[in-house]
């Protein structure tokens, strides 16, 4: 399965507890739109890294036809200078729920 895995990183340590009215405005349009994601099928995880840095990541899985291209300033709270992005193509070595019988076979010839 090859992915994408999008880091958001927030403009400054603690971010999350630091946010002005306007910042969380901003943030708090662009949940809903990630929050669709998933149902549509193209997000794998989101999840928000704890601790100072509050860097957000996402994996997204690639469908069969390479998606066109998007700029970055799609996303609202980029587009507004609350982030920057990086976007790394990444491949899935072991998934839960797909990969236990290969990684048990594998452990039983050892």
């Amino acid at each position: 399965m090859d992915s994408l895995v999008f880091f958001i990183h927030t403009p400054r340590d603690d971010f999350a507890a630091t946010m002005t009215d306007a910042e969380e405005e901003v943030w708090g349009r662009h949940g809903p739109r990630i929050q669709r994601l998933p149902v549509e099928g193209s997000i794998v995880l989101v999840r928000p890294t704890m601790g100072p840095l509050n860097t957000r990541i996402c994996v997204f899985e690639l469908p069969t036809r390479p998606p066109r291209p998007r700029s970055g300033t799609a996303i609202r709270v980029i587009a507004e200078g609350l982030a920057r992005a990086e976007l790394w193509p990444m491949r899935v070595s072991l998934l839960r729920g797909r990969d236990e019988s290969r990684i048990r076979e594998s452990l039983a010839r050892r």
